[in-house]
């Protein structure tokens, strides 16, 4: 008890220079010092970290470990290449992506990339995301986001060789961007149903966003990019959608889809309705999930949530407010999720996301114009990245080293 106390104590230390500092208490924070993530009432229960799956309310919902003989750890992403294959892809933050085939509990190499990461994971970097191509069953491709060991974020194009050594110098390094921090790199890359590249970034890093990247049209960072990379080549290494909203505004990078984002961690598109979701990680106050909208702007560093940043009063004209917030007194740093389209009757068209310092894992539902957060479960501490398979099961990745599933409870 006395060695507990004296984490405990040194935890709080550590926070509360970074409180002085003005450095945000996120994930990164959370992730060292959980104990004192717990005293500053982001987690209330020190115990409850404890607990793999606490039923909150009366859904009849729970979760599982979804392969009991995987355990691996700094788990980061999963997802499908929508073959018909059922394989899951799963990624960690040091640089490896395995896969795990149907109806198995066994793990394949599919690319390791490690030798292009600085190991030390210094801030918020190594592997951040990956997602294959609309046409991967053909070309085998599939893109993968990393921190360089310049500390740039690089968005590459890899090629499925059926070869691992291969795959590695597959590499064509679409776009480069320059971080001037350690955190706040965003990281999620997807494939829309349109068949483009979407690609999260976060401010730039530190605390406040200093640089006012959110609001800066000129620069990358703080926004969700919209690139053409279906004819990417040496010469040519992507194209900007005609239909992109800032094409030949001076005061915009064509590049951008929509911008005054922090550190949006984890963004997915509704498999059925074609809707963008993000989580957009908070500074003091406020977590937020927003739906993504073309040309918009979700109001970073002008607001946090839907209150004005450091001011008591705000312009708040044309700024898109979230459709849900939560403060720290529920978690410190959110992570994104999907919208349920699987087995569970009681889940199906609900938005499932998380908190990586609390486990909470809430529910939105859809089928409302008035978006409300119902708290479902308490997950595994330490939430780093929700799933969803090609069924629309969505998965819970924890940095216990663990995948879990939901599963209907048998009621008595």
């Amino acid at each position: 008890m006395n060695n507990k106390k004296t984490l405990i104590i040194a935890s709080i230390v550590i926070l509360s220079i970074l409180f002085i500092l003005n450095f945000p208490i996120d994930y990164l924070a959370c992730s060292v010092t959980t104990m004192a993530c717990g005293f500053f009432d982001i987690v209330k229960d020190e115990n409850s970290q404890q607990d793999d799956s606490t039923e909150i309310n009366d859904s009849g919902v729970e979760l599982d470990i979804a392969f009991p003989e995987i355990e691996v750890g700094n788990l980061i992403y999963l997802t499908t290449p929508n073959d018909e294959s059922g394989r899951i892809f799963v990624a960690t933050r040091e640089g490896i992506i395995f896969y795990i085939e149907k109806d198995s509990n066994n793990i394949s190499l599919f690319i390791d990339i490690r030798e292009k990461i600085d190991q030390e994971l210094t801030g918020e970097r190594g592997l951040l995301g990956f997602t294959f191509d609309q046409n991967y069953i053909d070309n085998g491709y599939f893109y993968i986001h990393y921190i360089d060991f310049d500390g740039n974020s690089v968005i590459s194009r890899f090629k499925n060789t059926k070869n691992i050594e291969s795959i590695f110098n597959t590499e064509l390094k679409i776009l480069q961007i320059d971080q001037p921090y350690s955190n706040h790199n965003g990281g999620s890359i997807i494939i829309g149903p349109d068949g483009y590249l979407y690609i999260a970034l976060g401010d730039g890093g530190s605390g406040g966003d200093p640089f006012l990247n959110g609001q800066n049209g000129n620069a990358l960072l703080g926004s969700i990019l919209r690139i053409d990379v279906s004819k990417s080549s040496e010469d040519n290494r992507y194209q900007i959608p005609n239909d992109n909203p800032f094409i030949d505004n001076g005061n915009f990078k064509d590049e951008i889809w929509a911008y005054g984002l922090r550190n949006p961690w984890r963004m997915s598109f509704d498999m059925k309705t074609g809707k963008l979701f993000a989580g957009d990680v908070g500074q003091d106050n406020f977590e937020e999930i927003n739906i993504i909208e073309k040309g918009g702007n979700y109001g970073w560093n002008i607001m946090e949530g839907n209150s004005c940043f450091n001011n008591k009063i705000c312009n708040k004209e044309n700024l898109i407010m979230p459709i849900i917030e939560y403060s720290h007194s529920e978690g410190c740093s959110v992570t994104g999720g999907y919208v349920y389209h699987g087995r569970i009757e009681s889940l199906k068209n609900k938005y499932i996301f998380s908190d990586f310092c609390s486990g909470n894992i809430w529910t939105i539902d859809l089928s409302s114009d008035e978006y409300e957060k119902e708290r479902l479960l308490k997950g595994p501490f330490q939430v780093s990245s929700l799933g969803q398979d090609e069924n629309g099961e969505v998965y819970i990745l924890s940095f216990d080293g663990r995948i879990y599933t939901f599963y209907e409870k048998e009621r008595v």
